[in-house]
């Protein structure tokens, strides 16, 4: 009987074993035949047998599976991920067909990834690019893209980890480029690596080879962690990453304006002035550097100071219509303490007297506003602000036909919705 059971067994296996093969073998032929779905239902069915495969029937059955569902480029992102998940249970063989793929896999979620970029699809082009990279983990350049791409679309957390993982693996992004000139269309051209610019130039179909050693994106990550930690609010970090930053590029004046602007956020206005400061040295003919520091002087209630400011951005850009509203704005503060004291008087005759010499300086006051806001109002002439602002002044000093003008334009951007 122990024989006879023996015999019995044997055969149980046998009986297993050609099933495993004959399934595997109708999903071999669907995959090449291109019918992916009839491979996906083989495999299926030899799944059931999985238990008894042993190590070289398992890494075929996972190697087919990943071919079904990549499907040849026109599988879903899941299935992809699925397909991935099963190449990397391959063990046994197939390591050339593996690697193939794989490539293969990396090549199509590129394509994807610059389809949706096309598109300005950025948050799926992010996602494909980090895909191709993650299959390979070979071209950091991928994973560089994934983070610039999130960037985009304000996908900040997403985009902090990719960056600080580039820093981590020492990317630079530092390349050498291979070039020469089309001789039919005198433009120069690119190539993937030496061998072709040089088989082209000896093809006499390209001119003047020369080789170009890229920029490092070194800084360009440094200062995006920066500015991702300012837009998150986290001011503290922000201000560690933009030092880091500074470090890679000195010279980098957008970088120091980034810090100021953290730094100005976080109430800390003398060390944002510092930093307005030695920005202005490195870009003198900047005008909106001279209005900032204006608005900071202005805060600070350094009025003469805040006035030159306003000026330079103006000889700078005699059409920043901003500083001369500040202008305006600075001549009209003064009118205040003007107030404040004709409040004060009494109806002494010195009192009466007081009131009137006050009364012309204020006055003053509002004339000499008048050509900055004036200025303004011609740069833009939507500028309800300016435009409210000199008809009130009209109004006081009595000048009624400017006053009735402005205030039917008033009416009329008001109506439009200007501001």
């Amino acid at each position: 009987m122990k024989k006879q059971l023996v015999i019995a067994l044997a055969l149980s296996v046998s009986v297993f074993t050609f099933a495993q093969k004959k399934e595997l073998k109708t999903a071999e032929r669907a995959i090449k035949g291109t019918k992916y779905a009839e491979a996906k239902t083989a495999l299926k069915q030899a799944e059931a047998l999985m238990s008894s495969m042993d190590a070289k029937a398992k890494s075929k059955f996972n190697y087919l599976t990943s071919e079904a569902l990549y499907a040849g480029g026109k599988g879903t992102i899941e299935e992809i991920d699925e397909a991935l998940v099963s190449l990397n249970k391959v063990e046994i063989g197939y390591s050339a067909e593996v690697n193939t793929l794989k490539q293969d896999i990396a090549n199509n979620l590129l394509l994807k990834g610059n389809g949706a970029y096309e598109k300005k699809d950025y948050s799926n082009a992010s996602q494909f690019f980090e895909k191709s990279y993650r299959v390979v983990s070979r071209d950091t350049v991928f994973l560089y893209y994934a983070a610039a791409t999130a960037v985009n679309v304000n996908e900040y957390d997403r985009a902090l980890t990719l960056y600080e993982e580039l820093k981590k693996l020492g990317y630079t992004g530092i390349s050498t480029q291979y070039l020469a000139t089309n001789v039919e269309t005198q433009k120069e051209e690119s190539f993937t690596n030496k061998d072709l610019r040089d088989i082209s130039v000896k093809a006499k179909t390209h001119i003047k080879p020369i080789e170009r050693i890229s920029e490092s994106k070194k800084p360009e990550i440094v200062k995006n962690v920066a500015l991702i930690y300012v837009n998150k609010g986290d001011n503290e970090k922000a201000i560690a990453a933009m030092k880091e930053a500074r470090a890679e590029s000195p010279n980098d004046v957008n970088l120091i304006l980034s810090e100021a602007n953290v730094h100005y956020k976080m109430g800390n206005t003398e060390q944002f002035k510092k930093l307005l400061e030695k920005a202005t040295q490195m870009d003198p003919t900047n005008p909106e550097l001279q209005y900032n520091l204006g608005v900071i002087a202005s805060e600070s209630e350094q009025s003469a100071e805040a006035m030159q400011y306003y000026e330079k951005a103006i000889e700078l850009d005699p059409k920043y219509i901003n500083a001369y509203i500040n202008l305006a704005a600075l001549v009209l503060n003064k009118e205040e303490s003007i107030i404040k004291e004709m409040n004060g008087l009494g109806t002494s005759r010195a009192d009466n007297k007081r009131y009137d010499e006050l009364r012309e300086k204020r006055q003053n006051l509002y004339r000499e506003a008048i050509p900055y806001l004036s200025k303004a109002l011609e740069i833009n002439p939507n500028s309800l602000s300016a435009a409210k602002t000199l008809m009130n002044i009209y109004s006081i000093l009595g000048e009624t036909d400017k006053y009735k003008d402005l205030k039917g334009k008033v009416e009329t951007l008001e109506a439009e919705g200007s501001n």
